[in-house]
């Protein structure tokens, strides 16, 4: 996967990546269960009526098929996710690099993915904060600056309020 997504910004598919979701969050935490890998592209053309048609098109030359909302890679389903707001831009922009067999990936840092699931606000989401605080991958204080940064205080107070121990 991390040789794709390199090769897609060499080729100029997209300006910048990075690894978000239940994927990055196993940088920080214990193995958790997920069925696909989220990608956080910017893309050279943002504002395309077909997002994404470019990054189909480049998978389907590189032998990479598309199934639905996914392009498998290897035994993993990928998404490719825009960056489409504040939040999402400044993650990829702040985004680490770490290797994978020797090959750079790009991926979310676990402040962001905790603002992030704070945003998205789904049971997994909550759970995915928990953990993130648990392993001290992140503090409240940093979570809490981002989402005053980035308008989700709410979220960020409703959170605090039902995970009080968190």
């Amino acid at each position: 996967m991390a040789l794709l997504l390199n090769e897609m910004v060499r080729a100029g598919v997209v300006v910048n990546y990075a690894v978000f979701g239940a994927v990055a969050q196993m940088r920080y935490t214990e193995s958790v269960a997920t069925l696909d890998a989220d990608i956080l592209i910017a893309l050279p053309e943002p504002n395309r009526l077909n997002l994404l048609s470019s990054i189909y098109q480049f998978c389907r030359q590189h032998g990479y098929q598309p199934e639905g909302e996914a392009v498998t890679v290897g035994a993993w389903p990928v998404q490719f996710i825009p960056t489409l707001d504040r939040l999402t831009e400044a993650a990829l922009r702040d985004a680490e690099t770490a290797e994978v067999d020797g090959v750079p990936l790009r991926v979310v840092t676990a402040d962001y993915l905790a603002a992030i699931a704070l945003s998205v606000g789904r049971a997994k989401n909550f759970a995915r904060v928990c953990a993130l605080l648990e392993a001290k991958a992140t503090t409240p204080d940093a979570i809490s600056r981002l989402c005053s940064e980035f308008g989700l205080t709410t979220a960020w107070d409703r959170f605090r309020t039902r995970f009080p121990d968190a």
